[in-house]
């Protein structure tokens, strides 16, 4: 699907997508069933932002980021542009001006599998960005790529309209159909992990909580009296 810049795309429930930013992206991962997470190279440029918000996909090609300027003229307030490559690139393809930009246009991140340059800058607007690597090589605009269509970005399948999850932990994707499925068991999680914590806080141990130990003995651990020299 290359050469193509979709204008109009579904976009995920907005209420969903809310639910889904508190919960954060290792809630999010274990609520759809540990499936979604992009691979672990994906950080963020700098610490303590989390975001979520419905995907809009750019593919461009290595060295190249023409589709990224195409896709802020496609991108509408409080969503994420998800870049993808059409082949294995760290290039610095995304810096200030177009953080500046997306900024400018209600972008809540980005989540780009390439380079990211002018970190010290983009920590300054405090524009949220998740990148493969960082690496002050430049790009060119030389290649048409697509916009909005969907992609392959970190190892995981993103359609447009799809809800990108963003914090110091990684990226996830949730599918648009299933987000408010995955918001209420993620918001059921929570609510078991508030009742462990309360009892943590007591010292109760987790082995006890979770009810551990005949699993444990099943598998064949033993306690012994020790010192064992």
């Amino acid at each position: 699907m290359n050469g193509i810049a979709v204008r109009n795309i579904r976009r995920a429930d907005a209420g969903a997508v809310a639910s889904l930013e508190k919960l954060g992206v290792a809630t999010v991962h274990e609520a759809q069933g540990r499936t979604g997470l992009m691979h672990p190279y994906m950080r963020p440029v700098w610490r303590g932002a989390r975001v979520a918000g419905s995907a809009v996909t750019a593919l461009i090609h290595p060295g190249d980021n023409w589709m990224i300027h195409v896709a802020v003229e496609l991108v509408k307030p409080g969503d994420v542009l998800v870049v993808a490559c059409s082949s294995e690139n760290s290039d610095g393809a995304f810096g200030e001006l177009l953080a500046t930009s997306l900024k400018a246009h209600g972008v809540k991140g980005v989540v780009l599998d390439a380079g990211c340059r002018d970190v010290q800058e983009i920590t300054a607007l405090a524009f949220p960005v998740w990148s493969r690597a960082i690496s002050a090589k430049g790009t060119v605009k030389a290649s048409v790529g697509s916009v909005n269509v969907p992609v392959v970005c970190a190892g995981v399948r993103v359609v447009p309209g799809d809800v990108i999850v963003a914090d110091d932990d990684g990226v996830v994707a949730v599918p648009r159909a299933e987000a408010a499925k995955v918001a209420q068991a993620g918001a059921e999680r929570e609510q078991k992990e508030a009742a462990s914590r309360a009892k943590l806080k007591t010292g109760t141990l987790s082995l006890d909580i979770y009810d551990m130990r005949k699993a444990l003995a099943e598998k064949g651990l033993k306690y012994v009296d020790g010192p064992l020299d």
